[in-house]
């Protein structure tokens, strides 16, 4: 079982970047499957990004160009590069560790206004 813990969000305006960063404890780090996920309101989750335990990625073709993926595993750390943000980006971003099981952080918000 991980325990999964984000930070990095908040406040910024359209165009600004911001860094997820997701840490995780309680288990082999490397060998999960890691994403980012958000939540708008009034909107299911949805996909953002994902990494394998082996590095590849996948991306929503919204955030395409935009947003990077990417784990440290000697630091236990998933991290979500955010740049050109957009209004719409706006929505609680969720860190999910996938090992036979699907965990979940708490989640942190991101406002993207002027």
């Amino acid at each position: 079982q991980v325990q999964l813990v984000e930070s990095g969000g908040g406040l910024v305006q359209p165009g600004g970047s911001l860094r997820l960063s997701c840490a995780a404890s309680g288990s082999i780090f490397s060998i999960y499957a890691m994403g980012w996920y958000r939540q708008a309101p009034g909107k299911q989750r949805e996909l953002v990004a994902t990494i394998t335990s082996g590095g590849s990625t996948n991306y929503a073709d919204a955030v395409k160009g935009r947003f990077t993926i990417s784990r440290i595993n000697a630091k236990n750390t998933v991290y979500l590069q955010m740049n050109s943000l957009k209004p719409e980006d706006t929505a609680v971003y969720y860190c999910n560790g996938n090992y036979r099981h699907d965990y979940w952080g708490q989640g942190t918000q991101v406002t993207v206004s002027s």
